[in-house]
């Protein structure tokens, strides 16, 4: 089977800096009647597991460790005896939210993972936070943002752990010169495309400087 992509959505909560927000979070499942990658495991472990169905989770990828993107992955890696997978410079934010467990192995930028025969590039993109990455699948025509990018610019930057500047240079070098046609699977919202961020994204580079 052509590999595919799979989303549910899950709400919770998100907290940080003293304060909590409800939130909903975008899950995503990448891979073929076989075997997938989940990406950014919110809330509902076993909701998750259950839309992968019997298909074998190779890894559970968290675009960053906030800790509505995480809370899920302990519970969803002991469901499914896949490991989870983290860039390290987030293991911080991550133990604020599971102190006694800690990520099975590191994200690296320009890492490969293949799933289905398909490769799932990841790109380092700080700023939201220090660890955060987007997953680029350049077969599918995706890219996996987290918190990076969202449908009218860049993910906030107000809170510990962020800054603004750096997510400005992150989506500057390593998100714009993707395809235009590039579809931004999000961590919260609806959809958008590289290309129709482009005209919205000046703007904020323009700021950043």
């Amino acid at each position: 089977m052509r590999t595919g992509i799979d989303h549910l959505v899950t709400s919770g909560t998100f907290s940080l800096d003293g304060g909590t927000w409800e939130v909903d979070n975008n899950v995503w499942i990448v891979g073929d009647d076989h075997e997938v990658v989940v990406i950014d495991p919110a809330h509902d472990a076993e909701g998750i597991a259950a839309k992968a169905g019997n298909r074998t989770v190779r890894a559970i990828v968290c675009t960053h460790a906030h800790d509505d993107h995480v809370n899920a992955a302990p519970a969803l890696a002991e469901l499914t005896g896949a490991p989870v997978l983290l860039h390290p410079a987030d293991f911080r934010l991550w133990q604020l939210t599971h102190p006694g467990r800690l990520p099975d192995a590191d994200l690296a930028d320009d890492q490969v993972l293949t799933v289905a025969g398909t490769e799932l590039r990841i790109l380092h993109t700080p700023g939201h936070t220090p660890g955060a990455v987007c997953v680029h699948a350049p077969e599918l025509g995706a890219l996996f943002s987290g918190d990076t990018l969202f449908r009218g610019g860049p993910g906030a930057t107000g809170r510990s752990f962020s800054d603004f500047p750096t997510i400005i240079a992150s989506v500057r070098d390593r998100l714009l010169g993707l395809p235009g046609d590039t579809t931004v699977h999000t961590g919260h919202g609806e959809d958008t495309t590289i290309g129709e961020e482009r005209p919205h994204l000046q703007t904020w580079l323009d700021r950043g400087h």
